[in-house]
């Protein structure tokens, strides 16, 4: 049973360790538990496995009203796991993160069902802070946040998909150097989208318009900003490749020269198992601020540039990437960088911790 969800940045994560756990042993069942929403759905169904919704809600930064709701929620959704996992009778529970892990994971320890933690930020949301007290294991994807979780934790990196040990890291440097044009920009913010980072580069537009003919972007809007930022390329002349959801991310970035993105653990990780350079935008009320923590990580290692939403506009960002689209010595210097990050056996070293605790 593999416990969260609520945004792809959980999910996908989820996914690496069913595909490594199916890897291992074909005939294994590996059931989602989620709050059933249709991003959920989407996702654990395209890649061929089962989702069972649980209710569950969210404290951090509600009301006084939407706290006790959630509250209320998460204890009935304990009632439902208990009853879920009666039924199934897994071997283990993995807990992922976001509030949906919650019910799930606890149930499991009241069962005395083996349980783990997998945390993907630097700095844990609140969910996975209290699930590190009950759970036999904490992965955790930083050496730093065992601080979050009193010192426990085994150093994993942060799971992704078995597609992205295939990636091809070498695609845009190499045409860069025989100077094939275009420059590619692409430009995402998670699966839900970011308003704000598509207003910036909407503003930036005009201010690379000279350039356009040299430039060649793909954009991730989600799926409630699509009409908007399809009109505003239309309007300056640009034929940008636009779309609500990315589904072959895989190859968008490594079409890539540079990305810019939102900075979930996901996001993150994906970069540095492409090896791509990036300008990394945090989302300022991601819990805890994780984001942040994620985004300076990267920044530190030389493999992108953090700018804080609050400092954003078309001018900086047009600015930020007219610089690096003119120093493919600075862009290769950040790829290698970032793919000095990656992580590619997090997910195996995630299952060997399950596999121990539920031998």
């Amino acid at each position: 049973m593999i416990a969260g969800g609520g945004t792809g940045g959980h999910l996908y994560p989820g996914i690496a360790i069913a595909e490594e756990i199916r890897r291992r042993s074909p005939a294994a069942r590996v059931v989602f538990a989620g709050r059933g929403l249709p991003l959920e759905r989407d996702i654990v169904g395209r890649h061929g496995y089962e989702l069972l919704a649980v209710s569950s809600g969210g404290v951090v930064g509600r009301s006084f009203g939407r706290r006790v709701r959630g509250a209320l929620l998460a204890l009935m959704g304990i009632g439902e796991s208990m009853r879920m996992l009666g039924r199934l009778q897994p071997r283990a529970v993995i807990g992922v993160g976001g509030y949906a892990s919650g019910p799930m994971v606890l149930a499991a320890a009241i069962r005395r069902i083996p349980t783990l933690v997998a945390e993907q930020n630097a700095v844990p949301g609140l969910t996975n802070r209290i699930l590190g007290r009950v759970a036999g294991q904490v992965a955790i994807t930083h050496e730093e946040t065992r601080r979050f979780f009193g010192g426990r934790g085994v150093v994993t990196g942060n799971p992704i998909r078995a597609e992205f040990a295939a990636a091809d890291r070498d695609r845009a440097r190499l045409r860069r150097a025989a100077g094939a044009a275009p420059f590619h920009l692409l430009v995402f913010g998670g699966s839900q989208g970011a308003k704000a980072l598509n207003s910036a580069v909407l503003g930036a537009l005009p201010r690379m318009a000279e350039s356009r003919a040299r430039l060649r972007i793909t954009h991730g809007t989600g799926a409630a900003d699509l009409e908007r930022v399809r009109a505003g390329y239309a309007a300056l002349g640009f034929a940008a490749d636009v779309r609500p959801y990315l589904t072959d991310i895989r190859a968008a970035y490594e079409d890539a020269d540079l990305v810019v993105a939102r900075a979930g653990a996901g996001t993150v990780s994906e970069l540095a198992a492409c090896g791509r350079a990036a300008i990394l935008v945090p989302l300022p009320t991601s819990a805890h601020d994780h984001q942040r923590g994620n985004a300076a990580r990267v920044a530190a290692a030389g493999a992108a540039i953090l700018i804080e939403e609050r400092r954003l506009d078309g001018d900086r960002l047009a600015a930020a990437v007219a610089s690096l689209a003119g120093d493919p010595a600075c862009l290769a210097a950040m790829e290698r960088a970032s793919a000095g990050l990656a992580r590619p056996d997090a997910a195996a070293r995630i299952v060997d911790l399950v596999e121990g605790l539920a031998a």
